[in-house]
């Protein structure tokens, strides 16, 4: 890392040095700038933004920022616009306890976004929040905004059509609901007898945090009026149904729009959408359809029994439609991702042949976007522990990269005039905020120099600094890792180790997490190695099957031999060492201890413990089942080895997690407690910890319990690590 990257001393800004920080000082052996990170009430308070569109004419780009709310136990997200030409400051559009989420711009340049904000214009409990998400619209004349648009199952996902007067989201509805008023009184008639019971007949019954059904995703599309705002359609629509004509695209849908990821033709006209098809023994596939906004007219437009598709962007001329194949895994061949084109013909809307693009191109594409002539795409992948913009030459084939920074980015949005991109940049370096990248040359800047826009906060300091660690694998492939570092670390100061181990599996440690945070245990002292083990994306297809269906293999030896290549830095203590990982990573928390000692602690969150038990019960048996066999599920299995684990533990897991249930964690406190090399004395005592969290899921959501979780874990390594006293608990926990 050079020091023009260090966010620590200066935010390099279109040549601008700006400060970002507090000039409070640390006192200890790895004194330094006081932090947010140093305070956790100060880290959960930091805002948070996330998403980005920009207006069809290009002048406006609007970003939502999370914040918390009055008693620090909920965080909502506002609205705030931010200037393409850095101009002026950020500024803020909208205001309400319950916030205000999924914008999008209509031609005129009125803003939709979804609330469950009071209405002040209804006729009693005008100061009642709705109970559903409803749309809304801020008019780009001025003054407030107004409701569009209620649905008994709340409106979501909002998609406007950017040269037509059209509207496409989403709306919850019960099975057997023939429109909106119908939907309303079944929901009334099942609320008043207090029916909660769920009737399935197909798979799956749940996913990550919540119970599907009975109530399934429909898209809805709506005309409005040329010439007139939406405000003003509204007020018409009361007097004529002409001008606000919603229909149902998705009658009697059942779950085949769940999760699904659809685009809006610019003109208006027809939504290109996943589809899911069931299959036998609850396995099911995502097909692409194209749905007709005024005959509700389904047609399918790729089906491949080898693939799941998704993300389709439509061209802007509506002729095709880019999308991403993912294949479906086997035992022995790991899914590959690729980028595929497929034409949209004429009036009979017959599609063409689809064609891979960039074929020889062997990286995983994260997301996509046309160039505004059609004659290209910019898209971003994760590679080497970053996720750089590039951008494809339709007609040549070719791929060049934009970027070339430490970053991730994300959100892309074109100009219209294709002079530049926008995007949010984060790395373990910044947050996420936004910036504008130059497609085209210009006297003063060459193509892909990254502007920093101004963002509706800056920066946090961070208490370290972040440097990459590289090493040579035991079958001769590179591994490599982000460490970070606290202030003051030397060879005199040498700073304890923590292993942090991803999740995923498929994923990499290359962009910003406000939840898997380093920087909060760096301002503990330790160094913190975030490395990308086999199975990790951005390495080539090759780095993801050598782990393929051998999670306690190559990712295990991969991680050690980082490990190894970090503790051998004199700035770094091998005497203490500690290794915690989530979901996945906690999967691969639970293998360390079973193989080795040398940590010593370990902290595993919503981890994998026995995969007999695991593979049928998590919410998406069908995935996980392409990969995990029995025999597979027998040789990796953590629980295997619970016997040699010497290291103590603390388990964290959340009541309401479908992803990994809780029969993993409460089965792994029980085998821990029984039968490892560190069981309960005969009081039940163990140096063990196990924090249950009864109304979280996979993730801690809530401000208040993810307080509680680093005060747990950080006392747990500080006894275990540092040799302190047995922690004082959080008085939150009682």
């Amino acid at each position: 890392m050079t020091p023009e990257n260090d966010h620590r001393l200066r935010l390099v800004t279109d040549g601008e040095v700006t400060s970002s920080g507090t000039s409070a000082v640390v006192d200890g052996p790895f004194a330094g700038l006081r932090t947010a990170f140093h305070d956790l009430d100060e880290y959960v308070a930091l805002p948070r933004m996330s998403g980005l569109v920009l207006s069809p004419d290009g002048s406006r780009l609007v970003t939502q920022v999370a914040t918390l709310n009055h008693d620090k136990t909920k965080v909502h997200t506002a609205l705030w616009e931010v200037y393409p030409t850095r101009a002026r400051p950020a500024r803020r559009l909208t205001r309400s306890a319950q916030g205000e989420s999924g914008a999008a711009f209509t031609p005129d340049g009125d803003l939709l976004f979804t609330s469950s904000r009071p209405d002040a214009d209804a006729t009693e409990d005008s100061e009642k929040p709705l109970d559903k998400p409803a749309l809304w619209v801020l008019p780009a004349g001025g003054g407030e905004a107004r409701i569009v648009a209620t649905r008994p199952g709340g409106v979501g996902g909002v998609k406007t059509a950017r040269s037509s007067y059209a509207v496409v989201f989403t709306t919850q509805m019960l099975p057997s609901a023939k429109d909106g008023a119908d939907d309303e009184r079944l929901r009334k008639a099942r609320k008043d007898a207090k029916v909660s019971a769920i009737l399935h007949e197909a798979y799956p019954v749940r996913y990550w945090d919540h119970d599907l059904g009975p109530e399934a995703p429909h898209l809805l599309g709506w005309h409005f009026s040329a010439g007139d705002d939406v405000a003003r359609s509204v007020e018409v629509a009361s007097r004529s149904t002409e001008h606000l004509k919603v229909s149902d695209l998705t009658p009697a849908p059942g779950g085949a729009l769940r999760e699904a990821e659809y685009d809006f033709s610019p003109d208006g006209t027809f939504v290109v959408s996943t589809w899911v098809v069931p299959g036998a023994r609850g396995v099911q596939r995502s097909i692409l359809v194209r749905l007709d906004l005024d005959t509700a007219e389904r047609t399918v437009l790729v089906d491949d029994p080898e693939a799941d598709l998704g993300r389709p962007v439509i061209s802007p001329d509506g002729s095709a439609v880019a999308y991403v194949r993912e294949s479906l895994a086997t035992p022995d061949e790991a899914p590959r991702v690729t980028l595929h084109l497929l034409p949209l013909e004429g009036e009979t809307r017959e599609p063409g042949r689809p064609r891979q693009l960039v074929a020889d191109w062997d990286r995983w594409t994260t997301g996509h976007q046309w160039l505004p002539d059609g004659s290209g795409l910019v898209v971003t992948a994760d590679q080497d522990g970053r996720s750089p913009v590039f951008t494809i030459d339709l007609a040549a084939d070719t791929v060049e990269q934009l970027t070339h920074d430490d970053s991730a980015y994300s959100d892309l949005q074109v100009a219209p005039d294709a002079s530049v991109v926008y995007a949010l940049r984060s790395s373990y370096l910044a947050p996420a905020h936004p910036v504008r990248i130059h497609l085209v040359a210009d006297e003063h800047r060459e193509r892909g120099t990254v502007t920093v826009l101004r963002a509706p906060t800056p920066p946090p300091t961070l208490p370290g600094t972040l440097t990459e660690v590289r090493t040579t694998a035991e079958d001769g492939t590179e591994v490599r890792g982000w460490l970070a570092l606290p202030d003051g670390a030397s060879a005199e100061t040498p700073a304890p180790f923590l292993l942090w181990i991803h999740g995923g599996p498929l994923g990499s440690w290359n962009a910003w997490s406000w939840r898997w945070n380093p920087w909060l245990m760096v301002a503990q002292g330790y160094a913190v190695l975030l490395p990308d083990p086999a199975l990790s994306t951005g390495y080539g297809q090759d780095f993801v099957q050598r782990g393929w269906g051998r999670w306690g293999a190559e990712p295990y030896t991969d991680l050690m031999a980082v490990t190894d290549a970090a503790l051998a830095r004199e700035d770094v203590d091998a005497t203490r060492t500690a290794a915690m990982g989530g979901s996945f990573g906690g999967y691969m928390a639970n293998w360390v201890a079973g193989q080795t000692d040398r940590f010593d602690a370990i902290v595993t969150h919503a981890s994998l413990w026995a995969l007999d038990q695991f593979g049928p019960t998590t919410d998406a048996a069908y995935y996980w089942g392409r990969e995990m066999t029995p025999e597979m599920a027998e040789r990796y299995s953590p629980h295997r080895y619970v016997e040699r684990i010497v290291t103590p533990m603390l388990v964290i897991h959340g009541d309401k997690d479908y992803r990994v249930p809780i029969g993993e964690g409460l089965r792994l406190w029980y085998e821990l407690l029984a039968s490892s090399g560190l069981p309960a004395d005969e009081r039940g005592r163990s140096p063990h910890r196990f924090l249950l969290y009864p109304d979280e899921n996979h993730w801690i959501l809530t401000p208040q319990h993810a307080k509680v979780w680093y005060q747990v874990v950080s006392g747990f390594l500080a006894q275990h690590v540092l040799g302190h006293e047995a922690p004082d608990l959080p008085e939150t926990l009682g």
